[in-house]
Protein backbone atom coordinates (compact mmCIF):
# COMPACT_ATOMS: atom_id res chain seq x y z
CA UNK A 1 0.00 0.00 0.00
CA UNK A 2 0.85 3.46 -0.74
CA UNK A 3 0.22 4.80 2.48
CA UNK A 4 2.53 2.20 4.28
CA UNK A 5 5.19 2.77 1.35
CA UNK A 6 4.88 7.09 2.54
CA UNK A 7 5.10 6.29 6.15
CA UNK A 8 7.44 3.92 6.15
CA UNK A 9 10.20 6.18 4.02
CA UNK A 10 9.74 9.14 5.81
CA UNK A 11 10.31 7.64 8.60
CA UNK A 12 13.52 5.91 7.47
CA UNK A 13 14.76 8.81 5.69
CA UNK A 14 14.24 10.80 8.85
CA UNK A 15 15.96 8.10 11.34
CA UNK A 16 18.91 7.94 8.69
CA UNK A 17 19.41 11.83 8.58
CA UNK A 18 19.41 11.95 12.18
CA UNK A 19 21.47 9.41 13.31
CA UNK A 20 24.17 10.67 11.27
CA UNK A 21 23.90 13.92 12.90
CA UNK A 22 23.77 12.57 16.29
CA UNK A 23 26.97 10.11 15.20
CA UNK A 24 29.21 13.23 13.84
CA UNK A 25 28.06 15.23 16.76
CA UNK A 26 29.45 12.44 19.08
CA UNK A 27 32.66 12.16 17.05
CA UNK A 28 32.67 16.25 17.35
CA UNK A 29 32.78 15.64 21.35
CA UNK A 30 29.42 16.81 22.14
CA UNK A 31 27.18 15.03 24.46
CA UNK A 32 24.69 11.95 23.33
CA UNK A 33 21.23 13.58 23.29
CA UNK A 34 18.15 11.11 22.31
CA UNK A 35 16.10 11.55 19.33
CA UNK A 36 13.51 13.53 21.61
CA UNK A 37 16.05 15.95 22.70
CA UNK A 38 16.79 16.56 19.13
CA UNK A 39 13.37 17.29 18.23
CA UNK A 40 13.08 19.64 21.02
CA UNK A 41 16.47 21.57 20.03
CA UNK A 42 14.92 21.58 16.61
CA UNK A 43 11.72 23.16 18.02
CA UNK A 44 13.94 25.95 19.91
CA UNK A 45 16.00 27.11 17.03
CA UNK A 46 12.20 27.12 15.31
CA UNK A 47 10.73 29.44 17.38
CA UNK A 48 8.45 26.93 19.59
CA UNK A 49 10.32 27.63 22.88
CA UNK A 50 7.16 26.87 25.27
CA UNK A 51 7.45 23.29 26.67
CA UNK A 52 3.80 22.20 26.27
CA UNK A 53 3.86 24.20 22.82
CA UNK A 54 6.61 21.65 21.70
CA UNK A 55 5.05 18.79 23.67
CA UNK A 56 1.96 19.62 21.81
CA UNK A 57 3.56 19.67 18.32
CA UNK A 58 5.84 16.29 19.06
CA UNK A 59 2.39 14.57 19.86
CA UNK A 60 3.84 13.41 23.76
CA UNK A 61 2.65 14.45 27.19
CA UNK A 62 4.08 17.18 29.08
CA UNK A 63 5.20 15.12 31.60
CA UNK A 64 7.35 13.47 29.17
CA UNK A 65 8.54 16.93 27.72
CA UNK A 66 9.89 17.75 31.05
CA UNK A 67 11.76 15.24 31.68
CA UNK A 68 13.11 15.19 28.27
CA UNK A 69 14.11 19.00 29.68
CA UNK A 70 15.40 18.30 32.82
CA UNK A 71 17.77 15.88 31.31
CA UNK A 72 18.73 18.64 28.47
CA UNK A 73 19.00 21.25 31.36
CA UNK A 74 21.13 18.62 33.13
CA UNK A 75 23.71 18.75 30.25
CA UNK A 76 24.15 22.55 30.00
CA UNK A 77 22.07 22.04 26.28
CA UNK A 78 19.01 24.81 27.19
CA UNK A 79 17.86 26.59 30.13
CA UNK A 80 14.18 27.69 31.27
CA UNK A 81 13.98 31.30 31.08
CA UNK A 82 10.87 33.45 32.26
CA UNK A 83 8.15 33.91 29.15
CA UNK A 84 7.85 37.65 28.71
CA UNK A 85 4.65 37.39 27.22
CA UNK A 86 2.86 35.48 30.03
CA UNK A 87 4.51 35.54 33.24
CA UNK A 88 2.93 31.30 34.26
CA UNK A 89 4.87 30.22 31.75
CA UNK A 90 8.48 29.07 31.00
CA UNK A 91 10.61 29.40 27.96
CA UNK A 92 13.76 27.19 26.77
CA UNK A 93 16.81 28.99 25.73
CA UNK A 94 20.00 27.31 23.95
CA UNK A 95 22.71 27.90 26.17
CA UNK A 96 25.93 29.17 24.90
CA UNK A 97 27.00 25.59 25.59
CA UNK A 98 23.88 24.47 23.51
CA UNK A 99 24.02 27.65 20.93
CA UNK A 100 27.60 26.00 19.92
CA UNK A 101 26.44 22.53 19.72
CA UNK A 102 23.80 23.83 17.26
CA UNK A 103 26.14 25.64 15.03
CA UNK A 104 27.70 22.48 14.80
CA UNK A 105 24.75 20.45 13.82
CA UNK A 106 24.03 22.93 11.45
CA UNK A 107 26.97 23.14 9.98
CA UNK A 108 26.90 18.81 9.72
CA UNK A 109 23.70 18.83 8.32
CA UNK A 110 24.90 21.25 5.41
CA UNK A 111 27.33 18.64 4.50
CA UNK A 112 24.59 15.64 5.13
CA UNK A 113 22.60 17.27 2.57
CA UNK A 114 25.19 17.89 0.45
CA UNK A 115 26.09 14.17 0.23
CA UNK A 116 22.24 13.87 -0.12
CA UNK A 117 21.90 16.29 -3.06
CA UNK A 118 25.41 14.34 -4.41
CA UNK A 119 23.46 10.97 -3.88
CA UNK A 120 20.21 11.94 -5.60
CA UNK A 121 21.50 14.53 -7.84
CA UNK A 122 20.58 18.07 -7.52
CA UNK A 123 17.27 18.66 -9.47
CA UNK A 124 16.03 15.39 -7.84
CA UNK A 125 17.07 16.80 -4.24
CA UNK A 126 15.11 20.14 -5.27
CA UNK A 127 12.39 18.83 -6.45
CA UNK A 128 12.40 16.64 -3.23
CA UNK A 129 12.74 20.08 -1.09
CA UNK A 130 9.82 21.27 -3.48
CA UNK A 131 7.79 18.67 -2.69
CA UNK A 132 8.37 18.46 1.13
CA UNK A 133 7.65 22.32 1.56
CA UNK A 134 4.27 21.98 -0.08
CA UNK A 135 0.79 22.89 2.10
CA UNK A 136 -0.46 19.05 1.82
CA UNK A 137 -3.87 20.63 3.32
CA UNK A 138 -5.55 20.21 6.34
CA UNK A 139 -6.04 16.72 5.65
CA UNK A 140 -9.56 14.61 6.11
CA UNK A 141 -11.32 15.69 9.34
CA UNK A 142 -12.17 13.41 12.36
CA UNK A 143 -15.38 11.06 12.05
CA UNK A 144 -14.98 11.48 8.02
CA UNK A 145 -16.63 15.18 8.64
CA UNK A 146 -15.48 15.55 4.58
CA UNK A 147 -15.82 12.36 3.52
CA UNK A 148 -12.84 11.96 2.51
CA UNK A 149 -11.49 9.82 5.40
CA UNK A 150 -10.13 6.14 4.92
CA UNK A 151 -9.61 4.12 7.62
CA UNK A 152 -6.37 1.84 7.64
CA UNK A 153 -7.49 -1.91 7.85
Amino acid sequence: MKSIELMMHLFQRFCWLDERLQAQLHDHGWPDVSRAQSMVMINIVSGITRPSDIARRLGISRQAIHTTVAQMIDKGIVTLVPDPNDARHKQLRLTPFGERMRADAQGIMGGLTDHIAGTIGEDRFETLLETLAMDWGDGPQPNGSDGNLERAA
